[in-house]
């Protein structure tokens, strides 16, 4: 037990920590502001928080929600991704355990919520995340040999390709960023994961697009982000999709 529960509660304390900084990244990528300058502050006041002030989710629930320094409320949404990473950076822990893959899919993983949020935002997807996440992939793919060049590469090309030719018949309706990040998910999952992820994407998106059709939280002429639906695509196949892909072709040839 306790030598599941010590590695698991590092992985817990390195989620929270990564969160934090997720957040300045969804908070300042999209302004093009540094990420090391200047320190973190209040964006009410603009005080210089401390240390003491910085403590994942501790520190939130401490103040209850409100600046320390000009009592200005702090968005709910900081301590959730705080949490929301470290759930998932066991989740990943646990179906990695330790390796150059968890590293991987650690660092993936961090990306995704970042391209998440700050697409749900601002509706867009910046470059210096796509750049981030193919540097990821290049480094890894010696590291982990879990596909080869050619998948790699045949993921990059089916992948973006695909979302290319979206963007081509939707007239735009699928951003350009879209297109870059199927790059980004093809040489992460190599081919066929990247396949995968791109159909749980649409799959997940077209299901949404219905409920909020139906219940006209939306309509027709509004956009929905497809960002948040292709890191959750791109999340379960590389933590399910052997399962899945073994489990289609189970299927497939009792037919």
């Amino acid at each position: 037990m306790i030598e599941w529960f010590l590695p698991a509660l590092l992985i817990a304390i390195l989620g929270l920590a990564s969160g934090s900084f997720i957040n300045v990244c969804i908070y300042r990528i999209p302004s093009g502001k540094s990420l090391l300058t200047p320190l973190s502050h209040c964006p009410s006041c603009g005080a210089r928080l401390m240390p003491a002030d910085l403590i994942p989710m501790v520190s939130y629930f401490f103040l209850r929600g409100k600046c320390r320094y000009c009592r200005g409320t702090i968005s709910p949404r900081y301590p959730v991704i705080e949490l929301m990473t470290a759930v998932l950076f066991i989740i990943v822990y646990l179906k990695f355990g330790s390796g150059m893959a968890l590293i991987k899919y650690l660092l993936v993983t961090a990306l995704l919520l970042m391209v998440t949020f700050i697409d749900l935002e601002h509706y867009i997807i910046p470059n210096s995340l796509i750049l981030a996440g193919l540097i990821t992939g290049v480094i890894f793919l010696p590291l982990t040999r879990e596909y080869t060049l050619a998948g790699a590469l045949f993921g990059i090309t089916f992948t973006a390709g695909f979302l290319l030719l979206l963007n081509i018949v939707s007239r735009g309706g699928m951003g350009m960023g879209d297109v870059k990040f199927g790059a980004f998910i093809g040489i992460i999952l190599g081919w066929p994961l990247s396949l995968l992820a791109v159909f749980l994407a649409c799959l997940a998106a077209g299901l949404t697009g219905a409920l909020l059709l139906t219940a006209r939280r939306k309509s027709r002429k509004d956009p929905i982000p497809f960002g948040p639906f292709l890191s959750l695509g791109t999340f379960v196949a590389f933590m399910w999709g052997e399962n899945i892909r073994r489990l289609y072709m189970y299927l497939l040839s009792g037919l």
